[in-house]
């Protein structure tokens, strides 16, 4: 079967996953820990730079450089994902440094999923243009890891629960959809606060109009501990 140009072109406009789902993710030696203090409460993140160097490296340099401090999460949604670390709460974007390398596929390689506490970076369309935002996962959400070819060409492989069958590599090799999005972290402790911000109620703000928690909630500093 070849996809149609009608499903390439919903390619180009979701994220799409084809590893089996795993609710756990693995723990790596000498791993980064960051606590966030919130006016909701406090959590910590492990990183992992053994999977995803780059990001980790990026994600630290904006903690050091006290980026998160009073941004907020702009972007909840209950069932989805909880996302912040681009705007203040007046929700100017706070400037950030160029864009980081994805590394989504490395990481997936390495054990690395959108499961229920991971921490991932939130970008636009183009699969490298990651700054300084983030999000973390509330609840496992397969569709958003990245898809890995497997060898040969023409290739076969799982689409949104559909086989996709003899495309053309060069078709789909590089296709924006494909690379899912970079997971870099997970919480270790704090989960019931990032539970307390994802109940937020939400609505219009800013420039945004929905998902936004209409009692704004603020990162009132983001401290690296290990």
């Amino acid at each position: 079967m070849i996809l149609s140009r009608r499903t390439l072109a919903r390619l180009g406009a979701t994220v799409v996953a084809t590893a089996a789902l795993g609710t756990a993710l693995p723990a790596l030696a000498a791993d980064p820990k960051v606590k966030f203090v919130t006016t909701d409460g406090d959590f910590v993140v492990e990183l992992y730079p053994g999977a995803a160097p780059k990001t980790v490296a990026n994600f630290l340099q904006y903690v050091k450089d006290g980026h998160y401090s009073g941004t907020i999460f702009h972007r909840v949604i209950k069932n989805f994902m909880i996302q912040g670390g681009g705007y203040d709460a007046d929700y100017k974007e706070k400037p950030t440094r160029a864009s980081v390398i994805h590394e989504g596929r490395q990481a997936l390689a390495k054990g690395l999923k959108n499961v229920r506490g991971s921490l991932a970076m939130a970008r636009t369309n183009d699969p490298h243009s990651a700054k300084a935002q983030f999000f973390i996962n509330v609840v496992d959400n397969p569709r958003l890891d990245p898809v890995i070819l497997p060898a040969g060409d023409p290739v076969t492989f799982e689409y949104q629960g559909q086989l996709q069958k003899d495309i053309p590599r060069a078709q789909v090799e590089n296709h924006p959809a494909l690379f899912g999005y970079t997971v870099f972290g997970k919480v270790v402790s704090g989960m019931d606060t990032v539970d307390k911000i994802r109940d937020e109620p939400t609505g219009a703000g800013g420039p945004f109009p929905t998902d936004v928690p209409q009692k704004p909630v603020v990162i009132q500093s983001a401290t690296l501990i290990n």
